[in-house]
């Protein structure tokens, strides 16, 4: 199938997702869409403009009443329906996403989608969970109830890394409880984004609960942050963006959900698996070319294991294969720009002076380099200090440095700004059980690296942002707590308003 002929056909009418349907933009500027494994223009676009973002927030203004209305028993069945549109546009989202960032598809196909169309499934379900609490007080007159609430128009803008995935993390947790939704994917792969809407439509999501607005984030997405009738924004990103959204959320005292960047630390004590740690930090540091936000990018491995366990990452890097995305064999595929990847070789370029590359650090030749590809990169020798352990880089680079004790290692796990995820690996159950304790991280992980699921918290501490994804805690995000408090007597005269005004009570 030609792919690139599917993609123009299905958004001619333009990559704007408003009250229900497909419209062009109109900030009078376009933007292509590139294959990254390629450099060839997919999809050229009308960028939304900020009348475009006011457009979406009055549809989704517009449906408020009537979805947050809705009972939790139909969010529900709608949210159910949902899920088995996108079931039956798997395919068709795997082929997107890989044609739009470069993923294999082997990733898109068993890690992207079925993780999305869980998201859905589950939220389906907490749609009918809503927290209630009551509790009777003033000698038994009163009883008090906590109702939790929509917050009301949510805007969410999305980075490039995971699309798909990230339009299910902001937007299902968001309308299961009653919000709507305006969001912006990043400009430069909006595909599954749209296509992620229109299947809420075909589900039976009322026009206007979900909206998408395809534009740049200096206009389109500060717009957005800053529109008086968006009750909350989440923010998925660099950690310097998202204090750039702080900053302007703060002029209407909005609600924030802050996903930023991360340092994982992968952390190998010296009774570990040393094959199954060699394993593991491969993955972890080359899933989606590297750019995740969890991914293993600094190990940091007890002394008596340091050199094998730098051998095998090095033996085991080499035969990663690199190729096509639609591919079944290819392991790695490019990254998401050749602008992006200039990035991640500056890094490298610049390590070379104070550290060693181990192997890697250098883009394929041949057809390969009509992409953005660049091979698997492994460092040693660098400085706590330095530029690649405390910076994201996001790419498929992996350091590795010695530690001697257990403090040492765990000290050094939480030795920069991020707090995101890291992982520790041993057998004693006592120092990882130390680890999950002392690490600052949103999630630790125990002899594995990168696995999520649906019904645990995503999200991180420190520089690396507040809020969950996924799970209930998730859910709760996208709602406000309110106290009702009910006189069940029928007697509207208290002694505490005797207290108060006297005999005028």
């Amino acid at each position: 199938m030609d792919q690139r002929f599917e993609v123009t056909e299905r958004f001619a009418a333009g990559a704007q997702f408003i009250a229900g349907s497909l419209r062009s933009g109109t900030s009078g500027r376009t933007q292509d869409v590139v294959d990254p494994a390629t450099g060839e223009t997919v999809l050229r676009y009308e960028l939304a403009g900020t009348d475009d973002v006011d457009a979406a927030v009055a549809a989704a203004a517009r449906a408020l009443p009537g979805w947050a209305g809705a009972t939790p028993g139909e969010r529900s069945d709608t949210l159910h329906r949902f899920a088995a549109a996108l079931t039956e546009d798997a395919a068709d989202l795997a082929a997107a996403e890989s044609l739009n960032c470069g993923k294999p598809i082997k990733l898109s196909k068993e890690f992207d989608v079925p993780g999305s169309i869980d998201n859905a499934a589950f939220f389906a379900g907490a749609a009918r969970h809503l927290e209630g609490k009551a509790a009777g007080e003033y000698s038994g007159d009163h009883t008090s109830a906590v109702r939790r609430e929509p917050v009301g128009v949510v805007g969410s803008i999305a980075p490039w890394n995971y699309p798909l995935q990230m339009a299910a993390w902001k937007v299902l947790p968001a309308i299961a409880a009653g919000n709507t939704i305006v969001l912006k994917p990043a400009e430069i792969t909006p595909l599954t984004s749209l296509m992620f809407a229109q299947a809420a439509q075909r589900a039976g999501l009322p026009d206007g609960v979900f909206n998408v607005v395809s534009g740049a984030g200096r206009d389109a997405g500060e717009h957005l942050v800053g529109h008086p009738d968006v009750a909350m924004t989440s923010f998925t990103g660099s950690t310097a963006v998202g204090k750039r959204v702080a900053e302007i959320a703060t002029g209407t005292v909005k609600r924030l959900h802050l996903e930023l960047g991360g340092k994982a630390p992968f952390v190998v004590f010296d009774d570990a698996d040393l094959e199954a740690a060699v394993h593991g930090a491969v993955a972890g540091a080359l899933i989606n070319t590297g750019q995740d936000c969890t991914a293993a990018t600094r190990a940091y491995v007890q002394r008596p294991l340091y050199d094998a366990f730098v051998s095998g990452v090095a033996d085991l890097m080499a035969t990663v294969r690199l190729g096509d995305p639609f591919d079944p064999s290819t392991d790695l595929g490019p990254l998401i720009s050749h602008t992006q990847r200039d990035r991640v070789a500056g890094f490298v370029e610049r390590v070379r002076g104070y550290a060693t590359v181990v192997t890697g650090g250098e883009a394929p030749q041949g057809e390969l380099a009509k992409g953005a590809y660049y091979r698997p990169t492994l460092i040693t020798g660098a400085a706590q200090d330095s530029e690649v352990v405390q910076s994201e880089i996001f790419g498929p680079v992996l350091v590795v440095l010695p530690f001697d004790s257990d403090d040492e290692g765990l000290a050094l796990a939480n030795d920069t700004p991020y707090g995101l995820a890291a992982s520790a690996w041993s057998r004693d159950v006592y120092r990882t059980g130390r680890a999950t304790r002392e690490i600052n991280a949103g999630c630790v992980w125990i002899n594995d690296h990168i696995p999520i699921i649906s019904e645990m918290p995503h999200g991180g501490a420190k520089a690396s942002g507040f809020g969950k994804d996924m799970s209930a805690y998730s859910f709760e995000e996208y709602t406000q707590v309110k106290h009702v408090m009910y006189d069940i007597t029928g007697v509207a005269r208290k002694d505490w308003h005797r207290t108060i005004f006297g005999d005028r009570a």
